[in-house]
C-alpha cells in the first residue's frame, strides 16, 4: 500500500533584501499542505538564516522524534504496556563540508518513559528497538539513528 503526501512551497524574492551581486537571498518561506496551518520556514542561524523560524534541519530532527514516539506507542500497546508520559530530547550533527554540501552523520534519540507496569520495564526499554524498525522516517534515512533510553521510575 502506498500513500501519497503533498506540500507547497511559496517563496518570493524582496528586491531590497536581495544581494544579486553576492547572490545572497532572503531565506524564509513558506510551506503550506492543505487542511494544515502554514509553516514558516528560513534557514538555520549558521546558514544565514532566521533564527526564530523552523528549519529544514529542526524539522528533519523533529520527524525522526516524533515518528519514534510514535511506533514506540504502537509497540508498547502490542506488548501490553501502558506509557504514562514520554520525553525525549533528541540531538542531531549536521556535517557541513568544504565545499557548501553536507549531510546528518547522526541523530540520538534520548526517551525517558515512564509506564504504568513497572514489571516491565527491562521490556519497554528494549522496544525502543523494534519501534525503530518500524518508524516510517527511520527508514527512510541513511545515517544511524542511536537510542538511548532510561525509565522514569
Amino acid at each position: 500500500m502506498k500513500h501519497l503526501f503533498k506540500a507547497q512551497l511559496n517563496w518570493d524574492s524582496v528586491s531590497e533584501e536581495t544581494d544579486l551581486i553576492s547572490k545572497k537571498y532572503i531565506k524564509t518561506h513558506q510551506i503550506s499542505i492543505k487542511g494544515k496551518e502554514i509553516l514558516n520556514i528560513s534557514a538555520a542561524k549558521a546558514f544565514k538564516g532566521d533564527p526564530g523560524l523552523l528549519n529544514p534541519e529542526d524539522l528533519l530532527l523533529s520527524s525522526v522524534v516524533s515518528c519514534h514516539m510514535m511506533s514506540y506507542l504502537y509497540v508498547c500497546s502490542q506488548n501490553g504496556i501502558e506509557v504514562v508520559s514520554y520525553q525525549d530530547c533528541a540531538e542531531g550533527t549536521l556535517e557541513v563540508l568544504e565545499n557548501g554540501s553536507g549531510r546528518f552523520i547522526e541523530i540520538r534519540l534520548n526517551p525517558k518513559v515512564s509506564i504504568k507496569e513497572k514489571e516491565k520495564t527491562d521490556l519497554a526499554l528494549k522496544l525502543h528497538a523494534k519501534a525503530n524498525e518500524l518508524c516510517f522516517i527511520a527508514n527512510s534515512c541513511n545515517f544511524p539513528i542511536l537510542h538511548f533510553p532510561v525509565s522514569n521510575t
